[in-house]
């Protein structure tokens, strides 16, 4: 029996199923069927043309979150993200559609396209309506906030300390406040609360978030001193908070004492005293001598009663700023807040920025335990997860669940932001210069970690103000709270320099930082953080050269030698010639030649330097035009270190001997 065959079938080929890989088919066009190509194009052209339909986007103003993306923008305009690209693209500037965009190449795109774009930052951004409509019988009456602002040194912590009897002003590094305090008075059965913000020009930030939370300014102005930048600074963050004003004139014991003239200086800033026919209420005060203070405090609340309604809603949910933060070692992080609407209460969920928790415990200003903060009250909170930024709205929540998502979210929203103002690129001309100039510029990392949150954000706005083209400075991190292995760990990954202020390392982070070679310094006030700093950017310039001349030398007879070229017979007229130095040929003013001097001879024996008065050749390197009558001009080019920053980079300087 054949293979593939049966017991009952007689042996027949296999044939392949038609379709099948082992048979090929053969297809037949007939030629009446064929298509022209000729007849198809004609066909292809007779039909009528589709225009190309323009897609036409909107004219009106947008507004875009800081941090956009490419196609988050491209929705927000109505345009595609290809054309955004393409503008990016003319600027110098390659992006993906999934990147963030800074708020610099948001407005060059805005100005491209013609278009209003209004770019909301995190800070911006508010957690709560504006306005609250309570019903009047929910309305009960508040403390007034009192901020405490002058210039520094004019005495306004030891104005508050006279007012509250304590002693704070002793506990601040140089006598100067450095974080924002929040303390409460009573007075004939009436609470005011206080805070006093620092008076230094690094804390301009804090002094205006003072002046957001307040209800009315107290101006303190020495009466020695009179009026100084930063009270200027200060009238002005009042009136951009639409506060009213009340002057302290400080220091009215002292003997050089001058009331008139610091109420004249201050009429030219648009503060007239009542008793020259204004509105503005004058007290005249001692701080240290504690001399009528009563007269200032009645005039702080004739101010509150004649010219604020201060009431809240104490029955809804609490909500305040976050006036300072910190962490502390024994707590955790802890939050100073002023209860602005409803009742803080211990155990309610709250929210501030990005950091969530849950209330553990209340504290005073005077530190005693508390149950509740009712409007206008300062409290210390303890349960946040971590320190909230100063100036955050914090706001009580339902539940510690959303408490979480919101910081969440706005944790996210904030890295957002800061990613695309890190990650920016110049995208014109200038911007564009200096990119190719970027590997000139050197960093300087630091590590900054501070007391409270307030202190910190206050020595980096410091920080960046300081600017020069060769060196720069590089926060890498920054924290509230103490210097830990983590900080050392990520300084010497980074080779950045450790910044404590009013913090110390513990014993872990300082040996492993004597381990990795890793500098840790500290300070207490911020006058000595800035120029240290300033000083390790001075180290890091590179030095600059400078062109001394160190003789010259007229020529007066030419020799020329077959084997070695034309040699010069000159007469020192000034300073001293050296062999090998550098040498300008002179002519009629003007160089026509820069050299060295190959040979230096004095009659037929080598010389190594010629003095004034005496006759020499010389031989220059290269240079055989020289003609009688060319002053040779010898000079030397120094390294000199720079002992500023504000003196020239780079630029090379000639002196004379």
């Amino acid at each position: 029996m054949a293979d593939g065959g049966g017991p009952n079938k007689p042996n027949r080929p296999i044939r392949p199923r038609q379709g099948a890989p082992g048979r090929k088919r053969r297809v037949v066009i007939e030629s009446g069927n064929r298509p022209n190509p000729r007849q198809a194009r004609d066909r292809r052209d007779a039909a009528p043309k589709r225009e190309k339909q323009e897609i036409v986007a909107p004219t009106g103003p947008v507004t875009v979150p800081s941090g956009v993306t490419v196609r988050d923008l491209s929705q927000a305009l109505g345009i595609t993200a290809a054309q955004i690209i393409k503008i990016m693209m003319g600027l110098g500037n390659m992006v993906q559609i999934t990147q963030s965009l800074s708020d610099e190449e948001v407005e060059l795109i805005a100005a491209e396209i013609d278009r209003e774009i209004t770019i909301k930052h995190a800070a911006d951004e508010e957690e709560l309506p504006e306005s609250f409509e309570d019903a009047a019988e929910d309305l009960t009456a508040r403390p007034p906030v009192v901020t405490i602002m002058g210039h520094v040194d004019h005495g306004k912590t030891s104005l508050l300390d006279a007012i509250r009897e304590t002693s704070v002003v002793a506990t601040e590094a140089g006598g100067i406040t450095q974080h924002i305090g929040a303390y409460q008075v009573e007075i004939d059965g009436r609470k005011v609360t206080f805070l006093d913000t620092p008076g230094h020009e690094a804390f301009t930030a804090m002094r205006a978030r003072g002046a957001k939370v307040t209800d009315i300014a107290v101006l303190v102005v020495a009466a020695d001193d009179s009026v100084m930048p930063q009270t200027k600074e200060s009238i002005s963050h009042a009136r951009a908070a639409d506060v009213p004003i009340v002057v302290a004139v400080n220091k009215v014991d002292l003997p050089d004492a001058n009331p008139d003239r610091v109420k004249s200086d201050l009429a030219a800033e648009g503060l007239q005293p009542e008793d020259w026919g204004g509105t503005t209420q004058f007290s005249y005060v001692s701080a240290k001598q504690k001399l009528n203070l009563d007269d200032l405090l009645e005039r702080i609340l004739l101010v509150a009663d004649a010219e604020l309604e201060l009431t809240a809603n104490a029955k809804a949910e609490a909500s305040g700023p976050i006036v300072e933060s910190r962490l502390d070692v024994g707590r955790g992080p802890v939050a100073t807040m002023l209860v602005q609407r409803g009742t803080l209460r211990v155990g309610d969920a709250i929210v501030a920025g990005d950091a969530h928790g849950k209330v553990r415990a209340l504290y005073d200003y005077r530190g005693e335990k508390v149950a509740e903060a009712r409007p206008g009250t300062p409290v210390e909170i303890l349960g946040f997860d971590t320190p909230p930024p100063a100036g955050e709205l914090a706001r009580v929540v339902e539940t510690e669940r959303e408490a979480r998502s919101v910081a969440q979210r706005r944790g996210q929203r904030l890295r957002t932001e800061q990613h695309a103002q890190r990650s920016k690129s110049g995208v014109s001309l200038e911007s564009l210069f200096s990119q190719l100039q970027e590997g000139a510029v050197q960093d300087l990392n630091l590590i900054l970690k501070g007391d409270v949150g307030g202190s910190v954000e206050a020595a980096v706005s410091e920080l960046g103000k300081i600017q020069h083209p060769e060196v720069r400075v590089n926060v890498v991190h920054q924290g509230v709270g103490g210097i830990t292995e983590g900080d050392i760990m990520l300084a010497a990954a980074s080779q950045a320099l450790v910044v404590g202020f009013n913090v110390r390392p513990n014993v872990e982070a300082r040996q492993l930082a004597e381990r990795e070679g890793v500098d840790i310094r500290t300070y207490r006030v911020i006058y000595q953080l800035t120029e240290d700093i300033e000083q390790a950017l001075v180290g890091m310039l590179h030095a600059v050269q400078t062109e001394e001349t160190i003789g010259e030398a007229e020529v007066r007879a030419l020799f020329r030698v077959s084997r070695l070229g034309t040699i010069a017979g000159c007469m020192v007229t000034s300073g001293v010639i050296r062999r090998n130095g550098q040498v300008r040929v002179v002519r009629d003013g003007t160089v026509v030649y820069d050299t060295t001097i190959s040979q230096l001879k004095r009659f037929k024996e080598d010389a190594r330097e010629v003095a004034e008065g005496f006759e020499c050749g010389i031989l220059l390197d290269g240079f055989n035009d020289v003609k009688e009558g060319d002053i040779l001009e010898v000079y030397e080019v120094r390294q000199v270190e720079r002992t500023s920053l504000d003196e020239p980079a780079g630029a090379s300087a000639s002196s004379s001997s």
